[in-house]
């Protein structure tokens, strides 16, 4: 099941529209259904919540007033630093080239 501080890409009408965190995951009243908390990553940023299945947080396509909608999770990618030496971006793999200090 998504997490609480993961990131979603909600569809809307089978087309992506909003990304979103989710800030909350609480039990409803209601059994095998969820409170969940999302944090709108528009302009201005809104929460919203909505009371969806355990199925329907992780992915599958479920309707809101009769509007198609899906929640898809936003895999995080690795992060690779670009080190510039003397003006040269540093390639992954090659070593870093060692420039002796020498007094004058």
């Amino acid at each position: 099941m998504a997490r609480e501080g993961d990131v979603i890409l909600v569809y809307y009408q089978e087309k992506p529209s909003v990304y979103a965190r989710i800030e909350l995951i609480e039990p409803d009243m209601k059994n095998d259904w969820y409170q969940l908390t999302l944090l709108i990553l528009s302009v201005p940023a809104r929460t919203v919540t909505w009371i969806l299945r355990e199925e329907y947080i992780n992915g599958v396509p479920f309707t809101m007033g009769g509007t198609p909608m899906r929640l898809e999770e936003v895999k995080k990618l690795p992060i690779e630093r670009d080190r510039e030496e003397d003006g040269e971006k540093r390639v992954p793999g090659k070593p870093a080239t060692i420039i002796p200090f020498k007094k004058t």
